[in-house]
């Protein structure tokens, strides 16, 4: 990916188009003059929209046109290792031709190498909550020159509990700075919190997460539990279907339907929070290289993967927050491509499906369980 150094750019537009986007997509339209002019952002913004770009390209931009004051001067916090990854990567490629050092640092891997990294200074720091807090602590890491403050799936951070570390944290970064604050949903406590550390924000909201892209032909299965994984094989073995991503609810859920997978001859991995961080990674790197045709995750993965034309999600076991259905099936349907979302219901996820069918506004068609029949 080239992308022309953002002192020669007078159009954000085309910086957008020099990092691959056809155009600017709503949340960028939105974000990125609110970014350029130093303001705070609430904003309401699911994963598939482009929100990394509209974040990371003004970032960079501001940091350009500021003084090169040492230390790390953008702090992006962010749930979970793949989406840390993932935006650094991003950053990475958006700046090619600048001279900022960025840095992803995650838990679940030896901090040496991260360490390393530090000492030798960057100015983007992109990080887990956990893994930042121990580093900060034992005094690897110093905030007191940042400028922009980034809380990324705020919404996500706070349900796996890491809201007295984000509150640490915050502690430690100037008052004088700019904050942007992204999040999935606006629940009420998302809300409050995110006004206690915002100075006179600008709303930006895009996609209501009650809404699933209308590119994502979603249909349900009713079958009982014992009969889930036969139905999964039946439908994955057609051949037509290059690459899947079935959400379980549990990591031994996860690692028993990969087992049966493989028995039949269907290469598959899984990913979750118990896996090591190159076990994850590996597992990511092959599904996206199609080297394994199916990638079982739980929802720990379901806003961390980044995976271009992904055309079949399958909701194994159906999640008990109608929320988290919206953000399964939204790996699919991206930047306007066709998708498939497929869901399974037992006996005992009736009361599962109904919610999610009320949150989306409309009752899914129902598949004949045997597949072949359609």
């Amino acid at each position: 990916m080239s992308f022309t150094p953002l002192h020669l750019i007078d159009d954000i537009s085309r910086a957008l188009d020099d990092a691959g986007y056809l155009e600017a997509t709503e949340i960028q339209k939105k974000a990125i003059p609110v970014v350029l002019a130093g303001k705070d952002i609430l904003g309401c913004a699911q994963t598939g929209t482009g929100k990394t770009a509209a974040f990371a390209l003004p970032i960079l931009q501001r940091l350009h046109q500021q003084n090169s004051k040492k230390g790390i001067r953008a702090l992006i916090l962010t749930p979970t290792r793949e989406l840390a990854i993932q935006i650094e990567d991003n950053f990475k490629a958006y700046g090619k031709y600048l001279p900022f050092r960025s840095l992803a640092i995650f838990g679940g891997v030896n901090q040496k190498s991260q360490v390393k990294a530090l000492t030798k200074g960057i100015e983007i720091l992109i990080a887990t909550p956990g893994r930042l807090l121990d580093l900060m602590q034992q005094g690897y890491i110093n905030l007191s020159a940042v400028q922009t403050l980034v809380l990324d799936e705020a919404d996500r951070m706070l349900d796996m509990g890491f809201i007295h570390d984000v509150k640490k944290i915050i502690a430690k970064v100037p008052a004088d700075r700019q904050t942007l604050f992204f999040s999935a949903t606006m629940p009420k406590p998302i809300r409050s919190f995110a006004h206690t550390i915002l100075r006179h924000p600008v709303e930006v909201s895009v996609t209501p997460v009650s809404s699933t892209a209308e590119t994502v032909n979603q249909s349900v299965y009713f079958v009982e539990k014992s009969e889930k994984s036969k139905l999964l094989i039946q439908l994955l073995q057609d051949k037509s279907i290059p690459r899947s991503l079935v959400f379980t609810r549990t990591k031994h859920g996860a690692d028993k339907l990969v087992k049966q997978l493989s028995r039949t001859g269907i290469h598959s991995a899984a990913i979750h929070g118990n896996k090591s961080q190159q076990s994850r990674q590996r597992a990511l790197e092959d599904f996206k290289s199609s080297k394994i045709r199916v990638l079982v995750a739980t929802d720990i993965a379901s806003r961390g993967i980044d995976i271009d034309e992904l055309p079949h999600v399958v909701n194994y076991e159906l999640p008990n927050i109608p929320e988290t259905y919206v953000h399964r099936i939204g790996r699919t349907g991206r930047a306007g491509k066709e998708g498939v979302a497929i869901s399974f219901c037992g006996n005992d996820e009736v009361e599962h499906l109904k919610g999610i069918q009320k949150l989306i506004g409309f009752r899914m068609p129902v598949n004949s369980v045997n597949p072949e029949d359609n």
